[in-house]
């Protein structure tokens, strides 16, 4: 039997992803563009989000970002996905951005958000998707 890091019975609940943080990604001051942020943060809800529910899902919604602090140029950084609460075919899901300097290995949670995603069937209509467990809730 295979195990997957953070598994529930209705599936995958967290997913992580690594970026670093190159020139072509930030402003005039060094540090990452808000919208570049955003899109991985959306990638990362993305990737757990069609983990837990196995299907395909699409972005409705993002909510209460909050840009805590910059991310600089050259940073190492780690988005961390994880299912907080299910509808009928909603998956919610909260994404910490934390940014790490390579060489000191100072981290940081610099910006959190939630995202709305829904699962789509085969036709593209919303499908339901299985409950998030209430273990899974509890460690949210």
């Amino acid at each position: 039997m295979n195990t997957v890091l953070g598994a529930s019975p209705a599936g995958v609940t967290e997913a992580r992803l690594i970026e670093i943080v190159f020139p072509d990604h930030t402003n005039h001051l060094g540090t990452l563009f808000g919208g570049q942020a955003l899109a991985w943060m959306d990638k990362a809800a993305f990737v757990v989000a069609t983990r837990y529910a196995r299907r395909t899902v699409v972005t409705a919604r993002s909510d209460q970002v909050d840009f805590r602090l910059p991310v600089r140029q050259g940073q190492l950084v780690e988005l961390i996905a994880r299912v907080v609460a299910t509808g009928r075919s909603s998956i919610q899901v909260e994404v910490d951005l934390i940014a790490e300097d390579l060489l000191t290995g100072d981290a940081r949670l610099c910006t959190r958000g939630r995202f709305t995603m829904i699962a789509l069937d085969a036709h593209g209509t919303p499908t339901a998707v299985v409950p998030l467990p209430a273990s899974a809730t509890a460690d949210a």
